[in-house]
């Protein structure tokens, strides 16, 4: 995912999670926050539940590779996190992309 789309300061973390809406799947939980800005940024983080640093950092790598897939679908003018969860470890690369989608639509956003 290019840094353009990155979500990346602690205070807009902060803020989409104390205001944004969260849907929820067994794989991933996406926060989604509405900005007066039209572009599309989003941000992924995956806690000590999921695992050691390695497993954190390939939930991450996933959830990015995924979302650049679908970012041109999406609408502008929101700001996203993607939070990995424990399973998703255990899951290919088309179903993680699943997850994402259908809480994308579930959202409305795409």
């Amino acid at each position: 995912m290019k840094r353009d789309f990155r979500l990346t300061r602690t205070t807009d973390f902060k803020r989409v999670r104390s205001f944004g809406k969260s849907y929820a799947h067994p794989l991933v939980v996406l926060v989604a926050h509405p900005i007066t800005e039209g572009r599309l940024r989003v941000g992924v983080t995956a806690g000590r539940a999921v695992g050691g640093a390695v497993q954190r950092n390939r939930a991450k790598r996933l959830l990015r590779e995924s979302m650049r897939m679908l970012i041109p679908d999406v609408q502008t003018g929101w700001d996203l996190i993607l939070i990995a969860r424990q399973p998703l470890l255990d899951a290919t690369f088309e179903q993680v992309k699943a997850a994402i989608l259908n809480l994308l639509r579930r959202a409305y956003l795409c």
